[in-house]
Order: C-alpha cells, then structure tokens, then sequence
C-alpha cells in the first residue's frame, strides 16, 4: 500500500505548485453533506478509496486502526466477529462509505447519547498535508499526548485540514442484551418523558419518535441495552409495547444508515438543541437522542429558523439540499472570533488552500 500513499503525495504536490483545489474522497457517499462541490477544470480528487485495509486489531485492548479508504462494513465484519463494535454507530449510507469519510463527517448514530461523539473515540491518526508530508497525531491508547489532542480536531472537519490516511479508533464490546420499547405519545410527551429518563440510572442507548402520519400523535421507540437483568427493569419502568428483535434490528440500522423515510426528504435540517428544548412547532420533525437532534423538512427562512434555534442554545445545519445560493454557509454560522481561529487553524494546515475549499464554511 505504501505505493498507494506515494501517488496520493505526489498528487497533493503537484496540485498545490499548480494551485489547484483538491476534492476529497473516499466512496463518495457523504459528497452531499456540507457546501456545494465547485466545478471546472481548475478542480481535481484526490481518491483515497484505494488506500484501504485494516493495519491492526488488539480485541483485548479495544483498539482497531485502519486506512481512510477502508469501507466501515469491512471493519464492523470484523468487529462482529470478536463481538465488538464501533460505539457510536456512524451512518453507513451503503457498503462504500469509508473510515475516513467517517471521521471527516463527524457524524453518528443513534447510540450517540448514551456513549459520546465520534471525536471521543479518535485515538490518533495520520494526515496528509499540504505539502505532501505525512504527519501523525496521538496514538493507539486513550492517554499518549500531552498538549492538544490533534487527531479529535480533524473529526467533522470535512477534509478542510488536510486528507486522513490512517484513524485508530476505540471500540466496546457490544451489549448483552437489547430491547425496544414503543409508546405512543406526542411530540410534547415524548419530550418530557425522555427529559425524565435523562435524571434516572436508566440503560437507555437510543431514542427515536416520529409523528403520525394524521400529524396529531406520534411513537416513541426506545432501545435499552445492557445486561439481562437492567434491561428487564428498564422495560418495566419504561413502559410501552415491545418490538421483536428482529424488527427492532431493522428499524435502528434505518434510523443510523438514514434509510428511514423521513430522512429522504429535502431540504432536510439537523438541528441540535439543549435536551429541554420545546417542541419548535415548525410541521413534523422526527426526533433522535431524547430530542436533542432533531430533523426538520421543508424550505424554512435559514435565517428566522437560525436565530429561534440559537436562541434556544442550539445550531441549524441545512444537512440535505438541492443547491444553495453562493457564499451561504449551510452549517450554522459561527461567531466572529471562533470563525477567526477556524481561519487561522487553515491556514496552519493549508497555507495554499487546496483541499476541500468551501465545503465547511464559505470563508476558506
């Protein structure tokens, strides 16, 4: 594979001597997330889907570290196998997403409230950088730097930093048991009943509730995972309908792959708010991590929906689209002093301003 490496070095060289912006990617199924890919002939890839395999797996450490290019079905294969997994449940979006798609994305799953964020499970990493050079931050253990830890900064950084080619990640094992509960509440019930659940030792790993399709009501699903015997009491101070195992695997890996239909619609908002948020009253939304993120369709004022959500201590990201007009950022814009040391992390990293340009914020 190090052949592989020195082509996509040579390629970082020789397009920044050219000034030539670079598009990163991987399989290509997250190219929707974020700004608007530019287009023409001054604009080249870098393809990192052939840089892949999994270097090391250490199931008695809890450590797995792979290239970029390797597909995450390959790595949960064999995860599985050492009944192990990838805790917070990155969505797939089909057998070609990438390890490193998924860090540069940032985005997780539904087991996300219970156990962290992407970032909290980056070990270390090797990144490419503008000047063609290899550089490597953190490691393989979850205490090895001192300092700042580099390698969670490139988490969710769309690729603006510089192309991953190597991640180690944490990985837990995988719960004894699991259950899902149903209840039927409304959007405002489920609300408070997940806000009470937060304050009690509950072993709550995913919260989904959806609106009806009269728009009156709505169910909320609950996964509890765990040991037999928390899940068992769980079940019983929850409440609600039990969902089959094999129906409750399916509704979950819709929900993380976003293949549930609610996530096909565009536009499409992903909003995060505090978990005491109200209900917004903006049309459905469907709900995840006990209503701290929340999805809203329809074609809303970005800047009334920006200021109501901000108000209420959370942030907008126009997550799917059909296009957006030039200069508009479709994640929340940030204050003038956090924007300013984003600028000034670029320009550490990528003085030429090669890769990814725009696809984070329309400022770099």
């Amino acid at each position: 594979m190090e052949y592989v490496l020195s082509e996509l070095c040579e390629q970082v060289v020789t397009a920044r001597a050219a000034q030539r912006p670079l598009m990163l990617r991987g399989g290509g199924t997250r190219l929707f997330y974020g700004g608007p890919l530019p287009s023409g002939d001054r604009v080249g890839w870098l393809d990192l889907s052939a840089y892949r395999g999994i270097i090391s797996h250490e199931p008695s450490e809890l450590v797995l570290t792979a290239r970029a290019g390797t597909p995450l079905v390959e790595i949960e294969t064999v995860l599985h196998e050492q009944g192990q997994m990838l805790a917070f449940e990155p969505p797939r979006f089909g057998d070609a997403g990438t390890l490193g798609g998924c860090v540069a994305s940032g985005l997780a799953g539904p087991r996300r409230m219970a156990v962290g964020g992407l970032a909290d499970f980056i070990l270390g990493c090797r990144l490419l950088d503008a000047e063609g050079n290899v550089l490597r931050f953190g490691g393989e253990v979850m205490k090895n730097v001192a300092g700042y830890d580099l390698s969670r900064l490139l988490a969710g950084s769309l690729g603006v930093l510089g192309a991953m080619v190597e991640v180690s990640v944490k990985v837990l094992p995988r719960p004894r048991c699991e259950q899902t509960q149903v209840l039927q509440l409304d959007e405002t019930a489920a609300l408070a009943h997940c806000l009470r659940w937060r304050a009690q030792p509950l072993p709550i790993s995913a919260t989904l509730w959806a609106p009806d399709a009269a728009g009156g009501g709505g169910r909320l699903s609950v996964r509890l995972s765990g040991n037999e015997a928390a899940v068992r009491q769980a079940c019983q101070a929850i409440g609600g309908d039990a969902l089959p195992e094999a129906s409750a695997t399916g509704f979950w890996q819709a929900v993380r792959d976003q293949t549930h239909s609610f996530f096909q619609q565009r536009p499409l908002w992903r909003l995060i708010l505090p978990p005491d948020a109200p209900a917004l009253g903006l049309g459905p939304v469907l709900h995840e991590w006990g209503g701290s993120l929340r999805w809203l369709p329809g074609g809303h004022e970005a800047g009334a929906l920006r200021d109501r959500v901000q108000s209420l201590g959370g942030s907008a990201t126009l997550y799917r689209h059909d296009g957006v007009p030039a200069g508009f950022s479709v994640f929340h814009p940030l204050a003038a002093g956090i924007l300013q040391i984003h600028r000034r992390l670029k320009h550490e990293f990528d003085p030429a301003g090669i890769f990814n340009p725009q696809r984070l914020y329309p400022e770099f």
